[in-house]
Protein backbone atom coordinates (compact mmCIF):
# COMPACT_ATOMS: atom_id res chain seq x y z
CA UNK A 1 0.00 0.00 0.00
CA UNK A 2 1.58 3.38 -1.01
CA UNK A 3 -0.02 5.43 1.86
CA UNK A 4 -0.35 3.27 4.59
CA UNK A 5 -0.35 4.66 7.84
CA UNK A 6 -1.01 7.85 6.25
CA UNK A 7 -3.84 10.42 6.83
CA UNK A 8 -5.28 12.41 4.63
CA UNK A 9 -7.63 15.51 4.59
CA UNK A 10 -9.37 16.13 0.65
CA UNK A 11 -11.34 19.21 0.22
CA UNK A 12 -14.03 19.28 -2.37
CA UNK A 13 -14.25 15.04 -1.77
CA UNK A 14 -17.94 14.46 -2.14
CA UNK A 15 -17.71 14.37 -5.90
CA UNK A 16 -16.07 14.35 -8.67
CA UNK A 17 -12.56 14.10 -8.89
CA UNK A 18 -11.79 14.64 -4.70
CA UNK A 19 -14.05 11.46 -4.39
CA UNK A 20 -12.20 10.15 -6.56
CA UNK A 21 -8.85 10.66 -5.00
CA UNK A 22 -10.58 9.92 -1.16
CA UNK A 23 -11.14 6.16 -2.54
CA UNK A 24 -7.76 5.87 -4.04
CA UNK A 25 -6.43 7.06 -1.20
CA UNK A 26 -8.18 4.96 1.17
CA UNK A 27 -7.60 1.73 -0.89
CA UNK A 28 -3.94 2.72 -0.61
CA UNK A 29 -3.78 2.50 3.04
CA UNK A 30 -4.68 6.25 4.19
CA UNK A 31 -7.35 7.52 6.62
CA UNK A 32 -8.93 9.81 4.95
CA UNK A 33 -11.25 12.82 6.06
CA UNK A 34 -13.67 13.97 3.16
CA UNK A 35 -13.94 17.60 3.73
CA UNK A 36 -17.08 19.41 1.87
CA UNK A 37 -20.17 21.56 2.09
CA UNK A 38 -22.23 18.56 0.43
CA UNK A 39 -22.65 16.89 3.52
CA UNK A 40 -25.11 14.10 2.10
CA UNK A 41 -22.67 12.92 -0.77
CA UNK A 42 -19.41 13.16 1.70
CA UNK A 43 -21.30 10.81 3.67
CA UNK A 44 -21.99 8.47 0.92
CA UNK A 45 -18.19 8.78 0.09
CA UNK A 46 -17.31 7.83 3.71
CA UNK A 47 -19.84 4.85 3.39
CA UNK A 48 -18.78 3.63 0.43
CA UNK A 49 -14.81 3.83 1.48
CA UNK A 50 -15.63 2.14 5.40
CA UNK A 51 -17.75 -0.37 3.40
CA UNK A 52 -14.66 -1.65 1.39
CA UNK A 53 -12.50 -1.81 4.53
CA UNK A 54 -10.79 1.74 4.98
CA UNK A 55 -11.28 4.41 7.32
CA UNK A 56 -12.78 7.49 6.72
CA UNK A 57 -14.48 10.60 8.03
CA UNK A 58 -16.71 13.94 7.01
CA UNK A 59 -15.81 17.21 7.52
CA UNK A 60 -17.87 19.99 6.54
CA UNK A 61 -15.75 22.75 5.32
CA UNK A 62 -16.36 25.75 3.88
CA UNK A 63 -12.85 26.54 1.92
CA UNK A 64 -13.08 30.37 2.12
CA UNK A 65 -13.78 30.65 5.75
CA UNK A 66 -10.27 30.47 7.78
CA UNK A 67 -12.07 28.96 11.43
CA UNK A 68 -13.74 25.82 9.43
CA UNK A 69 -10.14 25.26 7.90
CA UNK A 70 -8.33 25.39 11.88
CA UNK A 71 -11.61 23.25 13.08
CA UNK A 72 -10.60 20.25 10.13
CA UNK A 73 -7.52 20.45 10.26
CA UNK A 74 -7.59 19.96 14.59
CA UNK A 75 -10.27 17.60 13.79
CA UNK A 76 -7.80 15.67 11.96
CA UNK A 77 -4.80 15.74 14.49
CA UNK A 78 -6.81 15.02 17.33
CA UNK A 79 -8.56 12.13 15.73
CA UNK A 80 -5.17 10.37 14.37
CA UNK A 81 -2.21 12.19 15.93
CA UNK A 82 -1.11 14.12 12.80
CA UNK A 83 -2.05 15.34 9.26
CA UNK A 84 0.58 13.76 6.05
CA UNK A 85 -1.43 14.56 3.19
CA UNK A 86 -3.46 17.87 1.79
CA UNK A 87 -5.52 18.04 -1.53
CA UNK A 88 -6.44 21.22 -1.84
CA UNK A 89 -9.37 19.96 -4.49
CA UNK A 90 -12.43 22.04 -4.06
CA UNK A 91 -12.62 24.70 -6.55
CA UNK A 92 -15.98 26.22 -8.65
CA UNK A 93 -15.63 26.07 -12.82
CA UNK A 94 -15.68 30.19 -14.57
CA UNK A 95 -17.97 28.86 -16.91
CA UNK A 96 -21.34 29.08 -16.14
CA UNK A 97 -22.58 32.40 -17.51
CA UNK A 98 -22.17 34.82 -20.46
CA UNK A 99 -21.12 37.73 -18.59
CA UNK A 100 -17.25 36.98 -18.88
CA UNK A 101 -16.47 40.22 -16.79
CA UNK A 102 -18.78 39.84 -13.85
CA UNK A 103 -17.44 41.14 -10.88
CA UNK A 104 -19.24 38.99 -8.34
CA UNK A 105 -18.23 35.73 -9.93
CA UNK A 106 -14.65 37.48 -9.94
CA UNK A 107 -14.70 37.58 -6.50
CA UNK A 108 -16.33 33.98 -5.42
CA UNK A 109 -13.66 32.59 -7.59
CA UNK A 110 -10.76 34.14 -6.24
CA UNK A 111 -12.37 33.38 -3.11
CA UNK A 112 -13.11 29.48 -3.71
CA UNK A 113 -10.00 28.41 -6.07
CA UNK A 114 -7.68 31.24 -4.56
CA UNK A 115 -8.19 32.05 -1.35
CA UNK A 116 -9.59 28.47 -0.59
CA UNK A 117 -6.40 26.93 -1.62
CA UNK A 118 -3.99 29.47 0.41
CA UNK A 119 -6.16 28.94 3.98
CA UNK A 120 -5.68 24.66 3.65
CA UNK A 121 -1.83 25.29 2.91
CA UNK A 122 -1.46 27.94 5.41
CA UNK A 123 -3.00 25.52 8.57
CA UNK A 124 -1.67 22.53 6.55
CA UNK A 125 1.76 23.48 6.63
CA UNK A 126 1.49 24.85 10.35
CA UNK A 127 0.66 20.86 11.18
CA UNK A 128 3.58 19.18 8.78
CA UNK A 129 5.96 21.33 10.70
CA UNK A 130 7.89 19.75 13.37
CA UNK A 131 6.23 16.58 12.30
CA UNK A 132 8.46 15.00 10.02
CA UNK A 133 6.84 16.84 6.85
CA UNK A 134 4.00 16.16 4.48
CA UNK A 135 3.03 16.49 1.11
CA UNK A 136 0.46 19.25 0.02
CA UNK A 137 -1.09 18.69 -3.91
CA UNK A 138 -3.59 21.79 -4.92
CA UNK A 139 -5.65 21.23 -7.72
CA UNK A 140 -4.96 24.14 -10.61
CA UNK A 141 -5.86 23.69 -14.22
CA UNK A 142 -4.45 23.76 -17.87
CA UNK A 143 -6.47 27.36 -17.62
CA UNK A 144 -3.47 27.81 -15.12
CA UNK A 145 -1.57 28.02 -18.18
CA UNK A 146 -2.98 29.53 -20.93
CA UNK A 147 -6.59 31.79 -21.68
CA UNK A 148 -9.56 30.40 -22.95
CA UNK A 149 -12.79 31.71 -25.13
CA UNK A 150 -16.24 31.53 -23.14
CA UNK A 151 -14.44 30.72 -19.47
CA UNK A 152 -14.45 33.62 -17.23
CA UNK A 153 -10.68 35.38 -16.74
CA UNK A 154 -11.24 35.00 -12.90
CA UNK A 155 -11.29 31.33 -13.48
CA UNK A 156 -8.02 31.07 -14.99
CA UNK A 157 -6.51 33.57 -13.14
CA UNK A 158 -7.34 32.01 -9.60
CA UNK A 159 -5.81 28.84 -11.12
CA UNK A 160 -2.57 30.23 -12.33
CA UNK A 161 -2.52 31.46 -8.45
CA UNK A 162 -2.77 28.40 -7.43
CA UNK A 163 -0.05 27.60 -9.37
CA UNK A 164 2.53 30.31 -8.40
CA UNK A 165 1.92 29.47 -4.77
CA UNK A 166 1.89 26.04 -5.27
CA UNK A 167 6.37 27.15 -6.56
CA UNK A 168 6.40 29.94 -3.85
CA UNK A 169 5.23 27.48 -0.38
CA UNK A 170 7.74 24.57 -2.08
CA UNK A 171 10.39 26.89 -1.77
CA UNK A 172 9.50 27.88 1.53
CA UNK A 173 8.69 25.30 2.90
CA UNK A 174 11.38 22.22 1.37
CA UNK A 175 13.59 22.89 4.72
CA UNK A 176 10.75 21.99 6.68
CA UNK A 177 9.96 18.37 4.61
CA UNK A 178 6.66 19.32 3.16
CA UNK A 179 6.31 18.98 -0.76
CA UNK A 180 4.19 21.41 -2.68
CA UNK A 181 2.94 20.39 -6.08
CA UNK A 182 0.15 21.07 -8.41
CA UNK A 183 -2.31 19.10 -11.07
CA UNK A 184 -3.06 20.59 -14.35
CA UNK A 185 -6.58 18.71 -15.21
CA UNK A 186 -7.52 19.17 -18.94
CA UNK A 187 -11.16 18.22 -20.17
CA UNK A 188 -12.85 15.88 -17.64
CA UNK A 189 -16.47 15.28 -17.03
CA UNK A 190 -18.70 18.32 -16.38
CA UNK A 191 -18.45 19.34 -12.77
CA UNK A 192 -21.62 20.71 -10.96
CA UNK A 193 -20.87 23.80 -11.52
CA UNK A 194 -20.06 23.93 -15.33
CA UNK A 195 -21.41 25.61 -18.28
CA UNK A 196 -19.85 25.95 -21.67
CA UNK A 197 -17.61 22.95 -20.69
CA UNK A 198 -20.57 21.14 -20.30
CA UNK A 199 -21.78 21.73 -23.83
CA UNK A 200 -21.07 18.88 -26.54
CA UNK A 201 -20.18 21.53 -29.28
CA UNK A 202 -17.82 23.58 -27.28
CA UNK A 203 -16.53 20.07 -25.77
CA UNK A 204 -15.69 18.76 -29.00
CA UNK A 205 -13.98 22.05 -30.55
CA UNK A 206 -11.72 21.44 -26.72
CA UNK A 207 -11.34 17.70 -27.90
CA UNK A 208 -9.66 19.24 -31.34
CA UNK A 209 -7.13 20.31 -29.29
CA UNK A 210 -6.50 17.41 -27.30
CA UNK A 211 -3.39 14.53 -28.67
CA UNK A 212 -5.14 11.41 -27.47
CA UNK A 213 -8.52 12.82 -28.69
CA UNK A 214 -10.72 12.44 -25.67
CA UNK A 215 -11.48 14.07 -22.42
CA UNK A 216 -9.53 12.66 -19.13
CA UNK A 217 -11.45 10.31 -16.54
CA UNK A 218 -11.59 11.65 -13.13
CA UNK A 219 -9.31 8.15 -11.34
CA UNK A 220 -6.68 9.38 -14.23
CA UNK A 221 -6.58 12.12 -12.48
CA UNK A 222 -6.88 11.05 -9.18
CA UNK A 223 -3.92 8.68 -9.91
CA UNK A 224 -1.58 11.37 -10.65
CA UNK A 225 -2.69 12.89 -7.40
CA UNK A 226 -1.75 9.79 -5.27
CA UNK A 227 1.99 9.83 -6.77
CA UNK A 228 2.84 13.42 -5.89
CA UNK A 229 1.11 12.20 -2.29
CA UNK A 230 3.15 9.33 -2.06
CA UNK A 231 7.00 8.81 -1.16
CA UNK A 232 8.00 7.64 -4.75
CA UNK A 233 7.33 11.28 -5.05
CA UNK A 234 10.06 12.25 -2.45
CA UNK A 235 12.26 14.62 -4.34
CA UNK A 236 9.39 16.29 -5.91
CA UNK A 237 8.16 19.71 -5.36
CA UNK A 238 7.23 23.07 -7.09
CA UNK A 239 6.35 20.66 -9.74
CA UNK A 240 3.24 20.86 -11.97
CA UNK A 241 2.01 18.07 -13.56
CA UNK A 242 -0.65 18.05 -16.44
CA UNK A 243 -3.44 15.62 -16.85
CA UNK A 244 -4.68 16.63 -19.84
CA UNK A 245 -3.84 14.42 -22.62
CA UNK A 246 -1.44 16.47 -24.87
CA UNK A 247 -3.68 19.61 -24.50
CA UNK A 248 -0.81 21.88 -23.28
CA UNK A 249 1.93 20.03 -25.58
CA UNK A 250 -0.15 21.82 -28.57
Amino acid sequence: MRLKDKTALISGAASGMGAATARLFAREGAKVAVADMLEAEGRAVVAEIEKAGGVARFLRLDVTEEPQWEAAVAEVTGAWGRLDILVNNAGISGSATNDLYDTGLWDRLMAVNGRGVFLGTKHAVAAMRGKGGGAIVNFSSISGVVGQERIHCGYNASKAAVRLLTKSVATQEGPAGIRVNSVHPGLMPPMRTSGATADPVFRAKMLGHVPLGRSGEVDEVANAVLFLASDEASYITGAELHVDGGYLAC
